[in-house]
């Protein structure tokens, strides 16, 4: 992306976190979905989880997205990535025990899972991003 003009790069990044926001947002309206069409409110149990999944890496990682992919032997880092690593599977595991309790239909179970694809896909093309050399030039 060199060869561009800066103003269509700032327009590629700006699109970018737009994308990064609208994935977001259709994340959360599947969320509301899979609750209000089927007029159960016990998915919302998976919120829970989408609010306390960056907390450890706040906490033990700092800001800078570039730690969390070191190789050396940090322990705070390692015991975050567990936490963080223990609410992912917290997010796949409440909707499927909801469903096998049969609290919950195969619909809902569906736009769950459709919602946590949309945020994990996010956070992924978040972190990807941010690692991106052209993205913080400016």
């Amino acid at each position: 992306m060199a060869d561009l003009p800066r103003f269509v790069v700032a327009c590629l990044s700006t699109g970018r976190i737009a994308l990064l926001a609208i994935m977001i947002s259709v994340g959360i309206i599947l969320q509301f979905l899979a609750c209000s069409l089927y007029n159960n409110w016990w998915p919302m149990l998976t919120v829970l989880t989408y609010i306390i999944l960056p907390m450890p890496l706040i906490f033990f990682a700092g800001s800078n997205s570039a730690s969390i992919m070191p190789s050396d032997g940090n322990s705070w880092l390692n015991f975050a990535k567990f936490l963080t690593g223990a609410s992912i599977v917290g997010s796949i595991a409440i909707p499927s025990i909801l469903k096998h309790a049969d609290v919950i239909g195969w619909g809902a179970l569906a736009m769950e899972f459709s919602s946590f694809l949309s945020f994990a896909v996010a956070i992924l093309c978040f972190l990807g991003t941010n690692n991106d050399d052209e993205y913080g030039r400016f």
